[in-house]
């Protein structure tokens, strides 16, 4: 295992200037490594560069790989209904294309059996725009359909009949892609024969395969603060990332997401704001936060299964609005954004609490189920997940309420308290004593473990916003492993995942690490994370959404140029850490962050701060400031909010090398190992066998039960829920994700309620179900279903549901269904009901189970519809429920 101080040596080891490593060229290298380096006026990667030309044009030579070449071999899977269900995890039909006159049919596969190529040719390129049409024969599924009703796929899920809406093609290569929730390819029959087919053409030339080999300034960006270096880099990259500013506003007074992605999005727009957006375009930002409001409560618009509470980091809007508040000093603002505040984290305080403490939902910003999560998590098991990410972001958010409260003159002690248990409980319960950093999030069934990953963004935010203390800050910054070409989302890598998240790397969360190293001082993680922005930037010669951490190109998942949170990210680096500004509710303060690397003079003129214009100076480099004037006269290092008029500034820094005694641990880029399928029969518990592992980690309920090098274990089914789930260890002492949770108990402990036996079965088609049907609940009907159930004897006991939601993807929408549970007039906990599919409504699963107590004898559960259950699309909140279960615990 890494010691939480190591720092691995590699051949891609950090030179900066003055470090004693020679450029091998006569220009001044700002950065180096055997990778790439960072020049004074541009960057070489190879063969790859980019220069500068003047103040406001640069060029690139730069070729994705991806373009390069195009292997004959595709990899690719067929899905029903937008979801990984043909194959196993990680195996894939494949095939080696060798076309005739430029077309090429494969063979007819049949739905669930492996197609696998040979290896003769799969390394060469495939010539261009060739056409290859891929045949399937759905027979296996089709006659299921006819038979039984359905049809039951490899992990269990029964599709009916009636919910089949189509069979799509996934894959590796363009235009095929692995993002099965947004499959648009679909394959057709025209002739009845149960083969489906469809023609694509493949390896044409891809829009998304290439960048810009010339930028030149395109706006007009003289309203903003004028930014000048001895670095024509750096000069040429602020200039740059203005005109994307620009090019991100639209007509109604707000930012767009990116190129690609129109319209205002929560999280996006907040943590520009934060970053630096709202520095320099207040109004603007403040008329985008609007957009991001409904019911007076702040709208979670994206998130997996139906967004909020599955995903729960809307208060990413908080964090952004304290920042317009500390930019402007504007009281109504202040109380306009203090009661939208309040009434969310009311509602979240209502719904979104467990038990440990910390609070529930996917991690901050990482909403793509498959790329963060395993994949026999679906969303309502990512809804019981407890993000870090997530959890420093609410912990900001109720600690700046409470603040909001103390100016405004209202009750704070409540928000300022609970804002402490939340600190103390991430502490507690997340922090990584070995590694030297949190872990990633828990996870699991009933009795979750710690995902032992590190996540980028939710360490940058624990020190930002002192979840950690002083000590593990400079910790944190330290210990959290960084690849070459940047910080990772999360580290190590989940294999067999396509970059975006998992094995990617976005400018946004870099440069909020970037403000982290600064904080603490730390001259090694800054200067690493200034190339990786600066190589990116100039390169692409736009500010992209993601990067792959493997080799630091472009072509990922999904990417769009001139993404908002990368373009305000790289403002962040400019007014935050080379100026150094903090903004107060009564002043700015100042404490650059240079690197001895980027020493020599910075300018930054016409500022505008409140009523004042500021004419900003720094010399030098170092962490500590020397000599700060106002005007010409020696004064503290900050500017009161209260001032008006144009004012220059100096700072003088004491020009001491903050890289020296510092370190990062650079590591290379890893995948983790697979976790072995677990699975009950014959009064054992088995899995399969991993290649490469001697051991096996079995859990109970949570705790570690037994390691073994055996494949099975016998265990008898126990009078009580117990949960089993298994996990290994790769050769660098990552544990891998745990397998799915085995839930066992004797058939005699669960208690079934039937829906219908207290309410109207629904009229709808459907298969699959207990009993005699399922009851339909909505806004409209059934607010409220009520049993009365006697239980042998007093204890402990879960209750889920059994239920179906048809109203959205599993990836997107805003329809998950929420639920109050009450046992014995006292409200218990927040049932979720997350989407599974549109029109799916045979597709069953749990709810999250919550554990009650149960007397003796007669009990009363009641299922209800509460003023806090409201989600974020307010008209469709609604499921179907087949029958209620409870398990001894």
């Amino acid at each position: 295992m890494m010691n939480k101080k190591t720092i691995l040596t590699l051949a891609t080891a950090i030179c900066t200037l003055g470090t004693g490593c020679n450029s091998d060229s006569n220009e001044k290298a700002l950065y180096k490594n055997d990778t790439y380096t960072i020049y004074e006026n541009g960057v070489k990667q190879g063969k790859h560069e980019a220069k500068v030309l003047s103040d406001t044009s640069m060029s690139s030579t730069y070729v994705s790989p991806a373009m390069e070449h195009y292997s004959r071999k595709i990899e690719f899977k067929f899905s029903l209904n937008h979801k990984d269900n043909e194959l196993p995890y990680g195996k894939n039909h494949s095939v080696v294309i060798q076309p005739e006159n430029g077309v090429y049919r494969t063979p007819v596969i049949t739905f669930g059996d492996q197609t696998v190529a040979s290896k003769e040719g799969a390394e060469e390129n495939l010539e261009k725009n060739t056409k290859v049409t891929f045949r399937l024969d759905m027979t296996p599924v089709l006659e299921s359909f006819e038979e039984k009703g359905y049809y039951e796929d490899l992990h269990g899920e029964r599709i009916g009949k009636e919910d089949f809406q189509g069979v799509y093609i996934a894959g590796g290569s363009a235009p095929l892609y692995w993002d099965f929730e947004n499959l648009r390819t679909s394959l057709e029959d025209p002739d009845g024969d149960g083969v489906f087919e469809v023609t694509l053409v493949m390896n044409t030339e891809n829009p998304d395969g290439a960048v810009a080999s010339q930028w030149t300034l395109e706006n007009d960006i003289a309203d903003f603060p004028q930014f000048q270096t001895d670095y024509p880099l750096l000069n040429s990259l602020y200039k740059l990332t203005l005109d994307e500013v620009i090019k991100l506003k639209e007509a109604d007074g707000t930012f767009r997401t990116g190129k690609k992605w129109a319209g205002v999005w929560t999280r996006d727009v907040s943590y520009s704001i934060v970053l630096g957006l709202g520095a320099v375009e207040p109004e603007r930002s403040m008329t985008s936060l609007r957009k991001k409001v409904k019911r007076n409560r702040i709208i979670q618009d994206t998130g997996s299964g139906g967004a909020w509470p599955v995903s729960t980091d809307r208060t990413t809007w908080a964090l952004a609005a304290w920042e317009l508040y500390k930019v402007t000093g504007d009281q109504e603002w202040l109380r306009e954004a203090y009661e939208i505040i309040k009434n969310t984290v009311e509602d979240d305080l209502k719904s979104i609490v467990a038990s440990d403490g910390l609070v529930l939902g996917e991690t901050s910003f990482l909403d793509w189920r498959k790329q963060e999560y395993p994949r026999w998590m679906d969303n309502v098991a990512i809804s019981q997940s407890e993000g870090l990410g997530t959890n420093v972001v609410h912990y900001a958010t109720w600690n700046i309420l409470g603040q909001m409260a103390s100016i405004l003159g209202e009750p704070s002690e409540k928000y300022l308290s609970l804002a402490e248990g939340l600190k103390k409980a991430i502490n507690e319960e997340l922090w990584l004593e070995d590694r030297g950093y949190y872990a990633m999030y828990k996870y699991g069934g009933h009795y979750p473990l710690l995902s032992e990953r590190s996540e980028a963004l939710g360490e940058a935010l624990a020190v930002l916003y002192d979840v950690a203390s002083p000590e593990r800050q400079q910790e944190v910054v330290s210990s959290t492993p960084t690849v070459v070409y940047g910080v990772p989302c999360f580290y190590p890598q989940i294999t067999g995942i396509q970059p975006y998240h998992n094995n990617g790397i976005w400018p946004f969360v870099q440069s909020f690490y970037n403000l982290a190293a600064a904080k603490v001082g730390n001259g090694k993680a800054l200067e690493h994370g200034l190339g990786s922005i600066y190589r990116a930037s100039a390169l692409f010669l736009t500010n992209k959404e993601n990067m792959v951490a493997d080799n630091g190109d472009f072509v990922t998942e999904l990417n769009s140029d001139y993404q908002l949170w990368s373009v305000a990210g790289h403002l962040g680096m400019v007014y935050k850490i080379f100026f150094g500004m903090d903004f107060q509710p009564d002043q700015v303060t100042f404490s650059p962050a240079i690197p001895k690397a980027y020493k020599g003079n910075k300018t930054l003129k016409g500022f505008k701060y409140r009523d004042a214009i500021l004419d900003i100076e720094v010399k030098g480099y170092g962490k500590n400031i020397k000599s700060f004037k106002i005007d010409g006269k020696e004064t503290a290092p900050l500017f009161k909010g209260d001032q008006s008029g144009r004012h220059t500034i100096e700072i003088v820094m004491d020009n001491e090398d903050i890289s020296k005694g510092q370190s990062i641990t650079l590591v290379e880029n890893a995948h983790d190992i697979t976790a072995p399928v677990l699975k009950w029969e014959d009064g054992k518990l088995k899995w399969n066998a991993v290649e490469g592992v001697k051991q096996y980690s079995i859990y109970r309920n949570g705790e570690l039960l037994k390691e073994t090098s055996e494949t099975e274990l016998a265990v008898s089914l126990p009078s009580v829920l117990e949960e089993y789930t298994i996990r290994v260890k790769d050769s660098n002492g990552y544990w891998s994700l745990m397998s799915e949770p085995v839930k066992l108990y004797k058939p005699e402990a669960a208690i079934i309620l039937e829906a219908e036996s207290i309410g109207k079965t629904t009229g709808r088609s459907l298969v699959n179900f207990t009993g005699k049907g399922a009851v339909e609940i909505s806004k409209q009907q059934h607010k409220q279903l009520s049993w009365n159930v006697d239980v042998p004897q007093a204890g402990k006991y879960f209750i889920d549901f059994r239920y179906a939601n048809g109203n959205g993807t599993w990836n997107s929408d805003n329809k998950c269904a929420i639920r109050t549970l009450k046992v014995n007039g006292e409200a218990e906990g927040t049932v979720v009901m997350a989407q599974r599919g549109v029109d799916e409504w045979s597709s069953w699963a749990y709810t999250n189970a919550i554990v009650v107590t149960l007397k003796k004898g007669r009990n009363q559960i009641n299922l209800s519809f509460e003023p806090h259950n409201e989600n974020m699309n307010v008209e469709v909140n609604a499921a179907l429920i087949d029958h209620l279960r409870i398990l001894p615990q």
